[in-house]
């Protein structure tokens, strides 16, 4: 295994990538995509020309095929320009992903060519109105029906909170198909121009503006079984197994957000005088930044090593992701908390970029599984 502390050049490459992608493309915009709620769609297909919306796609099908170190190094880059937009293009890669490693012959090769490039987007469908955190009690219904036009499921219900509701293609949705609990859940891919599909308002949120959040609604929609992924009950399976590259996706976000936050803290010290001298000569001061950095580097450390476990298969993975997203989210939106206090007054006026970061990040400690979801994960997996 590569010494985790040591990434190789290959990676390094990647990393400067996305680095150099964030600086041009989205950095200088993200204040203005934030503040017009705008949804920065070519930008997500520009990322799309950089092989971002297929980083663990395998190479067979068009994706990069790399590891979940490899998607961290690049989330955790984007992130420091934006956090909504990393984590947009994260959920898409989700839905590629779940359907390159899932789906049929025929399935991948209809729908990943598209999803490869970003020209067409895919969301994730797993949250309803009546079950956040207990996924598996979802309500929304396949059944399945066969007339003249060849067999079909017949979908109802109603999934929440999903990034790319209203602007994306696909929509990898897991649904009940038997009423037994997780083993009744199945996952379908939706298409948005499917009679029956219709979508909530924007949500007004706290952060993340510039991706789109709503409502997905589904009256009678006709599936065709083609669009199945996997077998029926499997689903649960599926959506559990994205969950972990998701977290490690979300856990490198909040790395990014925190980093761009401690950057620009350090910054603003060493230019702001208080008393006669700067900011930074105060030893308060540099206690304050010394934890930040400390909290940064320990969550970092923890988030590579799950996403080595998760890219792995090891048999820990799940408990390790829990932990390297909860570490991660905690310890990010702590930084960027911090960062703001030593802006003052000028921390919380949309002139710097410290208070779109805490608006920013303060979601990642509830999607993708709450921090109380992930202590449940890692609890029970340590007394299994």
């Amino acid at each position: 295994m590569t010494d985790l502390f040591h990434l190789t050049e290959d990676q390094l490459a990647i990393q400067d990538m996305a680095r150099k992608f964030t600086a041009d493309a989205i950095t200088p915009h993200a204040a203005k995509w934030d503040e017009e709620h705008h949804f920065p769609v070519d930008v997500w297909r520009a990322a799309g020309q950089l092989g971002f919306g297929a980083i663990y796609v395998s190479e067979e099908m068009g994706g990069i095929g790399l590891g979940r170190l490899e998607s961290a190094l690049i989330f955790e880059a984007m992130s420091y320009g934006c956090p909504g937009t990393a984590a947009y293009i994260s959920v898409h890669n989700m839905a590629s992903w779940i359907i390159d490693s899932f789906g049929s012959a025929e399935l991948k090769a209809r729908l990943l060519p598209g999803l490869v490039t970003m020209e067409k987007l895919g969301s994730y469908c797993l949250t309803e109105p009546g079950s956040g955190s207990d996924a598996a009690a979802l309500k929304t219904t396949a059944r399945l029906a066969s007339d003249s036009e060849g067999d079909h499921y017949v979908v109802n219900g109603t999934k929440q909170f999903i990034t790319g509701g209203s602007v994306n293609d696909y929509y990898v949705t897991m649904v009940r198909t038997a009423d037994n609990g997780a083993k009744g859940i199945s996952c379908l891919v939706i298409e948005k121009d499917q009679e029956g599909v219709s979508f909530g308002a924007q949500e007004k949120k706290l952060g993340w503006n510039a991706s789109p959040t709503c409502q997905v609604n589904f009256d009678n929609v006709r599936v065709p079984v083609a669009n199945r992924v996997g077998g029926e009950g499997e689903g649960f399976k599926f959506a559990m197994a994205g969950l972990d590259g998701g977290r490690i996706n979300i856990g490198a976000c909040s790395l990014g957000g925190a980093q761009r936050a401690l950057d620009e803290a350090i910054g603003y010290v060493k230019e702001r005088s208080q008393f006669g001298k700067a900011i930074a000569e105060f030893q308060n001061t540099q206690f304050t930044l010394a934890d930040m950095a400390t909290d940064l580097e320990a969550a970092r450390a923890l988030l590579y090593l799950a996403a080595v476990k998760v890219t792995a298969g090891a048999p820990d993975k799940t408990r390790f992701a829990a932990m390297a997203k909860k570490l991660a989210s905690e310890n990010g939106s702590v930084i960027v908390d911090k960062a703001l206090q030593m802006f003052g007054g000028y921390g919380y006026l949309r002139d710097y970029p410290i208070e779109r970061f805490w608006r920013d990040l303060r979601v990642h400690r509830i999607l993708e599984g709450t921090s109380e979801v992930m202590r449940m994960i890692i609890g029970r997996d340590l007394l299994k």
